[in-house]
């Protein structure tokens, strides 16, 4: 299968299955316990049915949209997930630069495998750093200095990750950082040999923020201790709180589910939300981001900006969240198995066939601009 066959979400995850070994592709597509929840992401926005107009004069589409201070050309950014360059060798740097080309925004996780200021070089649009609460409060100001140093524009809290989820499919295959894999997980890393090539002559797995804290060099702390050792399951609001003072800019919190949990952030100086449950990594059985879209927005979107992520696969679902409220929409599975897939042409070519959708179905929903989607082109089944 080659990049030019890939028209949609779901030829990117094949294309992506043929080139990863077993244990790494299940890493990426699997989810919490019976992944109910990572089912019901995408599944939600079929409950939803969109009302076009039509005659309205539609001819240039302004796609652009602003959040958290941040202009972004595109209604959609690659949202910060971990360990990418397991997924490819250039990992992190490829969407820095894919985002780029395309003027919108994307993140480098705490356990990113490029660091926050190679990314920055990588790209000059809007960029977030997305990270975890530690015991360790020094630890905490250290990762809040260092993104303010490297020129990164919002800082974004996971709230939802104070111990890791319950992901049956990586316990079969025995996927851990360092690798710590069944005898069935190993023959499948035999049968890919490219991949391992590339990953073995990639100058070796680094977590760059995260170097003087986890030595993944000598296997010290493998990525289940980090969340069960290193993670503070007794945050706080006033921990949080704090934080949001000292980094005195844009702060955003991502894994809200709750509209209470949605005022209190408001009330603490965040200046963004985003809905999540993790793409159903963490609590299964939990509610669809979509789901929760309308009553968090009705709570709060007057006071800061709402964005949500979750089972996004089609223009159409970035629409249905954009009429809902939302200010911007966050990928994730829908970049990384085209990174997977093929590097930085994979992430632009995904980038690209998405601003194609979301774009016709503005035209088609006789809409010119962002702000003219409202619930009223919508109706719940």
């Amino acid at each position: 299968m080659r990049l030019s066959q890939c028209h949609n979400f779901h030829d990117f995850r094949r294309m992506a299955r043929r080139k990863l070994p077993a244990p790494i592709f299940n890493y990426i597509d699997g989810a919490a316990d019976d992944e109910v929840t990572h089912r019901r992401n995408s599944a939600a926005f079929d409950s939803c049915d969109l009302v076009p107009k039509v005659l309205q004069g539609v001819g240039e589409v302004d796609l652009s949209t602003t959040v958290m201070g941040q202009k972004l050309a595109l209604p959609f950014y690659c949202s910060p997930t971990a360990l990418q360059k397991l997924f490819h060798r250039d990992g992190e740097l490829a969407v820095a630069r894919a985002a780029n080309r395309y003027g919108t925004m994307f993140g480098v996780s705490s356990l990113g495998t490029t660091s926050l200021e190679e990314a920055r070089r990588a790209s000059t649009g809007p960029q977030v750093y997305q990270f975890y609460f530690h015991k360790d409060r020094g630890l905490n100001r250290e990762m809040m200095a260092r993104a303010k140093q490297a020129g990164v524009q919002v800082m974004m809290l996971t709230v939802d990750s104070i111990t890791g989820g319950n992901r049956e499919r990586d316990k079969r295959t025995g996927f851990a950082i360092p690798f710590r894999l069944t005898l069935a997980g190993m023959s499948q890393f035999a049968l890919k040999p490219r991949w391992a090539i590339d990953y073995f002559t990639s100058g070796g797995f680094r977590l760059p923020q995260l170097d003087t804290h986890v030595d993944m060099g000598r296997g010290t702390m493998s990525i289940s201790h980090y969340f069960t050792e290193m993670l503070d399951p007794t945050m706080s609001w006033d921990d949080v709180a704090a934080m949001v003072a000292e980094w005195g800019g844009h702060f955003c919190l991502k894994g809200i589910m709750d509209a209470e949990d949605a005022r209190r952030a408001a009330d603490i100086g965040c200046t963004g939300i985003v809905i999540s449950n993790h793409g159903g990594r963490q609590l299964d059985g939990s509610r669809s981001a979509f789901d929760q879209l309308k009553e968090i927005v009705d709570a709060v979107g007057n006071r800061l900006d709402v964005m949500m992520d979750g089972g996004v696969q089609r223009g159409t679902h970035v629409l249905k969240a954009l009429s809902l409220g939302a200010k911007a929409v966050g990928l994730g599975r829908y970049y990384l198995f085209p990174l997977a897939a093929a590097g930085r042409p994979g992430v632009e070519l995904a980038l690209e066939l998405m601003r194609h959708e979301v774009e016709r179905g503005m035209k088609l929903m006789g809409c010119t601009s962002i702000g003219q989607l409202t619930p009223e082109n919508l109706r719940f089944r």
